[in-house]
């Protein structure tokens, strides 16, 4: 059985829908946070799934600097979880609204 890119596209599908399930479900940042960075991962292998059954090499090269900028995110966004927890002593999200001024 050779795996063509229905199978990728699937897998992709079910990886965004967790991900997508995640974040509407959850109430911790950081389970929400790791549900984003799971569809961006999907979203990352439809692109590369994509490229290599079109011989296109510019899906994948889209995948690099997403890849990169989501790097860069994570930096960002457990900071943001970090600065909120050492000031409330939790993760939950409705005490987002308590860091407003």
């Amino acid at each position: 059985m050779e795996v063509g890119l229905e199978h990728y596209l699937v897998v992709s599908s079910l990886l965004f829908s967790i991900g997508l399930l995640g974040v509407v479900l959850r109430r911790n940042l950081i389970l929400i946070y790791m549900s984003l960075e799971l569809m961006l991962n999907a979203a990352n292998l439809a692109l590369v799934a994509f490229s290599r059954f079109t011989d296109n090499l510019d899906g994948q090269l889209m995948v690099f600097f997403i890849i990169t900028v989501a790097a860069s995110e994570v930096a960002v966004g457990l900071a943001l979880i970090v600065a909120l927890f050492r000031r409330r002593q939790t993760t939950n999200v409705e005490d987002l609204a308590t860091l407003k001024l």
